[in-house]
């Protein structure tokens, strides 16, 4: 009997079967036929139309359901080989997945399943069409649901091919989103999670749930821009996430608020930025550039009007105007070609139907760029192995990946120049980097050598610190995993949750060291000058410096390849800077990448220097002072004059009784401070004794001394942050103090989430410093409290104070407007300033002071968007990251800004530093330093940067073993100077309007004024009072 009439003999069986058991026995029997005949007996003997016809019988179900079964029996039996001859049954596959036979549907079900779990992957462009064709909205629901199930599973059999075809897929598959029926929308939102999630950029594979269900509820659109914009992006932006993500930012450019619309634009313009070839974001044009339009020519802010500009220019530039196209596709003549040379037999020794489809195959694996060795193998071999032989096939596949590969690999590969050659590579790799709305870095290699040190040197915001932690946290592409080269970030920042610990518990405690004796790591811990002081401390306990030599000392037990160091002069002394430069060049195997501010530092330590330029990383061989000499534009690394940036400080505001710079607003008389002991009182050993300075508007003076030593102490007494326990600290009722911690991120860690102008605009929303209201001078203790609610005999009453209402001027002092309790407001009487701290009542007076200094600062100053937007300008923080960035998202040299600008918002008088110089690039450092040259006020500064404080300073103050020694002194044209107090000539109101400010009238004393005054101040002479030939009294 022929083979033609056994299969019409076994058709006519499947569609007579009386039972499962019947059609299935069938089935085996024609997998059996063609088993022992040979594949291509599906075309010869019209297995294939045989099963179409049958498939397409209406009038019998058991027909359907029969052919269903063969076509899954032949699946399972013959997998991708009989993939050529069936394929064209996949669109009557999925109309049966709607039969209105239940039989029938679970069939074709079944054999939906067992067909896309053994499609070749290099078919997914194939059967793309016919699965569109089955979500079309004249289609079924059930054959929808198949079809976004099929491509669901496709994602996972075949996902960088699903991941090539993104462009084509996202749209039509977001069709879904909006259909009537429940099950297509489930079932469209499971597909597209899983398509995302193959795009190749594992930056966004964490926010891909969130992008899907944007996509399902619009409502969703502001947060997920938000959440975009703070993704640190590590990979360079190809055609398969954009596609993701194009959908989003065009539902944020239609959004309302004007703050979306101009985040979505500046997402847009710096993705853009990511995209090397102009096809990639071609594509996209049409959808992104009539939005952008709108914008830039609709919207009422001008600001955002302008980024959308330059979103609109930086894409059609990327995009090639629209008009780029993708190079011409691998046709298939020259495929067959290339087969044809490598493998002559391959076309007799196939039949036409699977010679055509290898030849196809040839054609995907080279237009999607695919030349592993590898994936040709796996694409190949299941077809010509038998007839050609393995060895052969694998020959053949080597030989045409290698002719196909793209030419442009090989020339970025011969752009790679090896500066040390016959050193062995770490790490050698290229990827892009971005923070949310900012391009660091794209396609920019990285090249590090054993025992090399390399300085990573760039401005604020470069993106120094966001590397260093993308590669601790594996996301740079191609960077060697942990499992095979050790990389250890040296932080500062110690946990909260252990801040109790002694040095040597909080080491062991932490399992990256389990294993590690406890000797050991006390051993190492004295090695770096630990003593047995400092062990007994908590680790919250340690200065600066210490904390610093705490984790270096976790680094060093951690035996690491690679260390990555971020600041680690930091809080660091002349002598531990010493000692670490020492160590760092001892460490002849491991290799160190650092940042820092300090030029010496780097030009004792570093071998290389790696440089951001133009968005790439340049390394160039020597230390510091050779890169500077290669690049002279870089001077500013030695010179701080040579910034190419400025800061511009605010000018204090005006401040009674002082008419010359030489007079004393802030001093301290013979203070004393102790750290409270074990029992709560304070310790034998004082901190500070019998500390006596005093600071005016022309000081300049650096606070010097080794780490632990008390200059922080000492300043945080100065301030009003701690309150001393001998001597007095006085300061002029009016000052305004701006002060910067040593750990200046404490100012802010609450507000991450909040930009730097929302910041700034809760801290002064009640009329003054918020800060301010959590020193020590304005905290009553209770003592205070029981003191100050006793009876004070007033006019011949006994009468207790309520509260301090306001002040008015006493002669050179003032008094104070008292309210008692239980007496109405006209009862109140005025107490002069003196004789209520005798009653106990200073903090309360303090504060009534500070009030009115923060109103004089503020006077003219209105706490608008724009107001803080310009002022923050003036510390070198751009609008962008300044009033449209969260701070969580900005570097730490901004973040030091963000602190800065908000401590001088109320135009203080005096602005005190502790340690300045932390987390600032150098040419940040020039500016402050010229900022500081520029400023009306005082200046007291901790630092341990020798050229930052000479190049300031002539006074400086010594704090060693419990002393301040002064050196030095003002210099004496400054103490002549008289104080000029600028008042701000205009203002913008909250609605944007400028208004001009009237400087106020300045009245002359009267002759006999003039002899009240003079006669006042012979007799403070007399009595031995401090009066100095500036103050005036009023």
């Amino acid at each position: 009997m022929s083979e033609l009439q056994q299969i019409t003999d076994l058709f006519a069986k499947l569609s007579t079967g009386a039972t499962l058991e019947d059609r299935s026995a069938t089935a085996a029997e024609v997998v059996a036929l063609v088993k022992a005949s040979g594949l291509p007996v599906l075309a010869s003997a019209g297995v294939t139309d045989k099963l179409k016809a049958a498939m397409e019988d209406q009038a019998s179900p058991l027909a359907r359901e029969g052919a269903l079964q063969t076509f899954t029996a032949l699946v399972e039996a013959f997998g991708v080989l009989a993939e050529p001859f069936i394929i064209s049954l996949l669109p009557i596959l999925l109309v049966l997945v709607a039969d209105k036979a239940a039989p029938v549907r679970t069939a074709a079900d079944a054999a939906l399943v067992a067909f896309i779990a053994a499609l070749h992957p290099y078919s997914v462009e194939a059967v793309l069409p016919v699965l569109f064709e089955g979500m079309g909205t004249a289609r079924n629901w059930q054959t929808k649901v198949g079809s976004l199930n099929a491509l669901r599973s496709l994602a996972k059999v075949a996902p960088r091919q699903v991941a090539y075809c993104l462009p084509d897929i996202v749209p039509r598959m977001t069709e879904s989103f909006s259909d009537a029926k429940q099950q297509v929308k489930d079932a469209a939102q499971t597909a597209t999670e899983s398509c995302f999630l193959v795009s190749g950029n594992r930056d966004i594979e964490k926010f891909v749930p969130a992008l899907v269900s944007c996509i399902a509820r619009p409502a969703e659109t502001a947060d997920c821009i938000h959440k975009l914009a703070a993704t640190t992006f590590v990979q360079q932006v190809e055609a398969a996430p954009l596609s993701i993500m194009v959908p989003l930012l065009v539902r944020g450019l239609r959004e309302r608020a004007t703050a979306i619309k101009r985040k979505a634009c500046v997402i847009i313009d710096n993705m853009a930025k990511l995209v090397d070839l102009p096809w990639d974001a071609a594509p996209f044009l049409p959808k992104l550039i009539p939005e952008l339009d709108k914008v830039k020519e609709e919207v009422a802010d001008p600001e955002c009007r302008k980024v959308a500009t330059g979103a609109h220019a930086t894409l059609l530039r990327v995009g090639g105007e629209g008009k780029a196209t993708a190079p011409p596709r691998c046709t298939a003549e020259l495929a067959g070609e290339m087969l044809a040379e490598t493998l002559p037999k391959a076309s007799g020794a196939l039949n036409s139907t699977t010679y055509g489809y290898v030849v196809s195959r040839v054609q995907q694996l080279v237009d999607l760029r695919h030349f592993q060795f590898e994936d040709w193998n796996n694409a190949l071999l299941p077809f010509l192995e038998g007839p050609c032989g393995k060895e052969a096939v694998m020959k053949a596949s080597q030989t045409m990946a290698l002719k196909s590969e793209d030419s442009y690999a090989k020339a970025k590969c011969a752009q790679d120049v090896d500066l040390d050659e016959g050193l062995p590579d770490l790490c050698n790799c290229e990827f892009s980097l971005a923070y949310g709305a900012k391009i660091l870095l794209n396609n920019a290699r990285l090249r590090l050598k054993r025992g090399k040190r390399y300085g990573l040197c760039g401005p604020n915001g470069a993106g120094k610190t966001t590397l260093m932690r993308a590669i601790v946290n594996g996301q740079v592409e191609g960077f060697p995993p942990s499992s095979q080269l050790k990389t250890v970030y040296v932080e500062h920042d110690i946990d909260g949750s252990v801040a109790d610990l002694v040095p040597e518990e909080f080491i062991f405690t932490d399992p990256v060291f389990k294993g590690i004796p406890k000797s050991e790591i006390t051993q190492q811990l004295r090695d770096v000058g630990f003593n047995d002081d400092l062990l007994g401390k908590g680790v919250a306990a340690l200065s600066g410096g210490w904390k610093m030599k705490l984790s270096l000392v976790r680094a060093m037990l951690q035996k690491a390849d690679i260390l990555l160091l971020d600041e680690p002069t930091n809080h660091l002394d002349v002598t531990n800077v010493a000692w670490l430069q020492n160590y760092l060049v001892s460490l002849t195997n491991v290799t160190s990448v650092l940042v820092s501010h300090d030029s010496s530092f780097l030009d004792f330590v570093c071998s290389h220097i790696l440089h951001y330029e133009n968005r790439k990383l340049r390394t160039y061989k020597g230390n510091l002072s050779e890169f500077v000499k290669q690049k002279p534009e870089a001077r500013s690394y030695y010179q701080l004059s040579e910034s190419p940036i400025s800061f511009k400080f605010p000018e204090p505001g005006y401040l009674e009784g002082v008419k010359t710079k030489d007079k004393a607003i802030l001093k301290m008389v013979k203070v004393g401070f102790a750290y409270p002991g074990p029992d709560g009182k304070p310790a034998a050993k004082q901190t500070l004794t019998g500390v006596s300075i005093y600071i005016t508007l022309s000081s300049r003076v650096a606070v010097l001394g080794a780490n632990g030593a008390g200059k922080s102490t000492m300043i945080k007494l100065l301030t009003g942050e701690m309150e001393c326990q001998d001597g007095t600290v006085w300061k002029h009722p009016n000052l305004r103090i701006a002060y910067v911690a040593q750990h200046a991120f404490h100012h802010i860690e609450q507000m991450l989430d909040k930009t730097a102008n929302q910041y700034i605009q809760w801290r002064y929303a009640i009329g003054e410093d918020r800060e301010a209201l959590t020193k020590v001078d304005r905290i009553i203790t209770d003592e205070e409290r029981k003191k100050m609610n006793q009876q004070f005999m007033v006019e011949g009453v006994k009468r207790v104070v309520e509260k301090i209402l306001s002040r008015r001027k006493l002669k050179s002092s003032y008094e104070y407007e008292i309210k008692w309790i239980n007496l109405a407001e006209d009862k109140n009487t005025y107490i002069p300033r003196d004789e209520l701290i005798d009653m106990g009542f200073e903090k309360m007076v303090v504060e009534v002071d500070a009030k009115e200094a923060a109103a004089q600062g503020l006077m003219a100053k209105p706490l608008t968007q724009k107001n803080i937007m310009n002022h923050l300008e003036d510390f070198g923080l751009e609008p962008e990251f300044s009033t449209h960035s969260l701070m969580r998202g900005l570097s730490g040299g901004q973040k030091v800004k963000v602190v800065l600008g908000a401590a001088m918002w109320n135009n203080p008088h005096i602005l005190v530093l502790d340690e300045p110089t932390n987390y600032l690039d150098r040419d940040s450092l020039g500016a402050l330093a010229e900022a500081i040259k520029a400023f009306g006020g005082g200046v007291v500064m901790i630092t341990h940067n020798r050229e930052f404080y000479t190049a300031l300073t002539q006074e400086t103050w010594l704090v060693a073993d419990g002393k301040l020694i002064p050196t030095g002194q003002t210099n004496a044209a400054a103490a002549r100077e008289l104080a000029k107090f600028e008042v701000q000539d205009e203002v913008t109101d909250a609605y944007g309007n400028i208004i001009k400010v009237k400087a106020p009238t300045r009245l002359k004393m009267s002759n006999k004024e003039k002899k009240a005054n003079e006669k006042l101040r012979k007799a403070r002479k007399e009595r031995g009072e401090e009066v100095t030939d500036s103050e005036e009294d009023a």
